[in-house]
């Protein structure tokens, strides 16, 4: 991407790693000090900013399913809102809903992720029929873990259902399944 009038413009990806704060503190510095007298980059930047503010919100909201950070569930629970959590096991299963004043679902599901390059997780319905596939999410292996959040919405509008995720090892051609996660759900009946 190049931006005119611009003699060295700062490629995008690394207006992300700067913006996701993964640069080294000297790179970061270049950055900043590039920003600071470059209104194209610094629009770029900007766009970046708004992008991911509008993709917080939506994610905060439970308005789409993403896979998400350990640090930002940190951040919207300290923001105030009302999570409902669940840990999974590999191999294992939870009986779960979702209350009327939960305001994001957070699953997470528990697997041995060291070595593994690319990662799928496939959600189907108790038959087995693939309902979606997130492709190369991403994750943190020393947290053994994948963090995902579903749409409150959907969640609240489901029947008394069972919902099945894999974890899949992509590598080359082939995969391989890290573990398989069971959901019974029922809706929400108060207490």
């Amino acid at each position: 991407m190049s931006r005119i009038g611009c003699r060295a413009p700062i490629e995008f990806p690394t207006l992300v790693e700067y913006w996701l704060d993964e640069l080294g503190e000297v790179r970061a510095a270049e950055v900043e000090q590039h920003l600071l007298g470059c209104g194209e980059c610094t629009s770029v930047a900007q766009s970046l900013a708004d992008l991911s503010a509008g993709m917080r919100s939506l994610v905060d909201q439970g308005a789409i399913k993403a896979v998400v950070t350990d640090a930002f569930v940190k951040r919207i629970a300290d923001g105030g809102l009302q999570l409902r959590e669940y840990t999974v096991a590999r191999g294992g299963s939870v009986n779960c809903m979702m209350a009327p004043d939960d305001d994001v679902l957070v699953t997470r599901l528990q697997a041995p992720l060291e070595g593994i390059g690319h990662l799928d997780l496939l959600v189907s319905d108790e038959s087995g029929h693939e309902q979606y596939r997130l492709r190369d999410v991403p994750y943190n292996a020393a947290a053994q873990e994948v963090i995902f959040t579903s749409r409150s919405s959907e969640i609240r509008a489901m029947p008394a259902s069972t919902l099945l995720m894999r974890l899949i090892a992509v590598e080359g051609g082939n995969e391989r399944t890290l573990g398989d996660y069971t959901f019974h759900h029922q809706p929400w009946k108060g207490q």
